[in-house]
């Protein structure tokens, strides 16, 4: 798996001074180790880390053996509702054609949620997202039964030949026991059916290192009543080597709620190979929350990465997405097939 070309060391548990102040604008508390990753025995914790036995992610060579599908059959859904506004036309001082390396950008200002009645109308705010096409390729991930409380991280479909794969946060899980993906779930509803995860692949470089600047998976599910989960609700074109000035729609399912937030802005540079993005009221839960790109409709990253994804609810992070995720998806693609 080749790997990013690396900086001499800097000190990463630092912001930048301009990350610090805007920050310091929305009055936040500061945490020790606070992730977007919902603790399956703490579900009180500050921040976004999944602080349990699944932190610790399995390599990437490791493939769990083939389960039972789960067994709740898919049913059509809802017919879905307009989708997400337009592109924000505001965002971070950010060169759209920054590349990996570059010097890192002003880090954008976190905006007020928003209300169901302002809902999309301004960039940088947070609301319930639509039951649209897209937000059904989004869904949470349960350990156990599929029921509130449940849900620890958010995933998504990722377009594969195979239609089974999901992308989510590598520091999301290591074991598949028990473990399934619900898209579009809503109030305890599984519209669409739900797919027991079977595998987790990620890179040396975070099996080995934990490496933040890695901080994806790739999962694979079983059939679900002899349904791939691609066929049911479609999947997300993977988007390497995006500018970081994309403009992009973050899903994600808090953990102490039970339907899906999004919010819409546009992203900076927090180092060479990090994302950031200011988007309210993305607490516990939504790690794994894809980035989608407004322009492509492609994915460029999933909440994770430095400090598991942002140790405080307004500021979240993502790996930068290049050759070393899609090396990861071939890989895993190539075993499938």
């Amino acid at each position: 798996m080749g790997q990013h070309r690396r900086r001499p060391p800097r000190r990463r548990s630092l912001l930048g001074p301009t990350l610090l102040a805007a920050l310091s604008a929305v009055l936040v508390a500061a945490v020790v180790t606070g992730t977007h990753g919902l603790s399956l025995s703490d579900a009180t914790a500050a921040g976004k880390a999944a602080r349990s036995p699944r932190a610790a992610v399995a390599p990437a060579e490791t493939t769990a053996t083939p389960e039972a599908p789960a067994s709740p059959a898919p049913v059509d859904a809802p017919a879905p509702t307009d989708g997400p506004s337009a592109a924000p036309t505001d965002g971070p001082t950010t060169d759209p054609a920054a590349a990996p390396g570059g010097a890192p950008s002003a880090a954008p200002t976190p905006s007020a949620a928003a209300t169901p009645a302002t809902r999309g109308a301004l960039p940088g705010t947070t609301a319930t997202a639509a039951a649209t096409p897209e937000a059904a390729t989004v869904g949470a991930l349960f350990s156990g039964a599929v029921a509130a409380g449940n849900h620890f991280c958010t995933a998504s479909v990722l377009h594969s030949p195979g239609g089974n794969l999901l992308l989510t946060a590598a520091h999301c899980l290591s074991s598949t026991a028990g473990v399934t993906f619900v898209p579009g779930y809503r109030d305890g509803s599984a519209p669409y059916g739900s797919w027991q995860v079977t595998a987790v692949h990620t890179t040396t470089g975070w099996s080995q290192k934990g490496d933040q600047d890695e901080d994806f998976a790739i999962l694979e599910t079983a059939p679900s009543n002899g349904r791939k989960v691609e066929d049911v609700v479609g999947g997300n074109r993977l988007g390497p080597d995006e500018p970081f000035g994309a403009t992009v729609r973050l899903y994600g399912y808090p953990g102490d709620a039970e339907e899906p937030v999004l919010c819409t802005d546009t992203t900076g540079q927090q180092s060479a190979y990090q994302r950031v993005i200011a988007c309210p009221a993305y607490p516990s839960g939504t790690s794994g929350g894809p980035w989608i790109d407004t322009a492509t409709g492609d994915v460029v990253g999933a909440i994770g990465g430095y400090q598991q994804g942002g140790d405080t609810d307004d500021i979240s992070y993502s790996a930068y997405f290049d050759h070393t995720v899609a090396g990861l998806v071939s890989q895993v693609e190539a075993a499938a097939s």
